[in-house]
């Protein structure tokens, strides 16, 4: 399985607020990158990845699952984008900051560290585990 990382700024979207959808789950729009519609298309249920709050915090915070695969975003006029639904699975014990991720060599290739500005985007084994080791999981 797949592993991705969904960036939220915590004003607009929380860690808190996506955990208080609970099982449920809520769904991820508002993307509006042709890369990172294509992450959200290849995405798979049962998917996990990390929730990272972007420009606020800047850290890597929890991690959600994808429980619906991709469909229309009912918020794009254009008709070109679309979602999937996500829910929380357990939050990091220590959140995971990008200046951490930055220094650690082994995540110098992580697409985080090189184009910051893509809201959703895969994230490999290694580096999975890695940051999950460094949140304390």
């Amino acid at each position: 399985m797949a592993h991705w990382l969904f960036k939220s700024e915590p004003s607009v979207w929380s860690w808190d607020s996506q955990v208080a959808q609970g099982d449920k789950g809520t769904f991820w729009n508002g993307v509006r990158n042709h890369v990172a519609k294509q992450n959200l298309m290849a995405m798979k249920r049962g998917e996990q990845g990390f929730f990272y709050h972007s420009n606020e915090g800047k850290a890597v915070v929890g991690i959600v699952e994808v429980i619906r695969e991709y469909y229309p975003d009912h918020t794009d006029e254009t008709g070109r984008f679309g979602m999937v639904d996500v829910k929380a699975v357990k939050a990091l014990p220590r959140p995971v900051t990008l200046d951490e991720i930055k220094k650690e060599p082994r995540l110098r290739d992580m697409i985080l560290v090189n184009n910051s500005r893509l809201s959703v985007q895969p994230v490999t084994d290694e580096e999975w585990e890695i940051v999950c080791r460094m949140g304390g999981l």
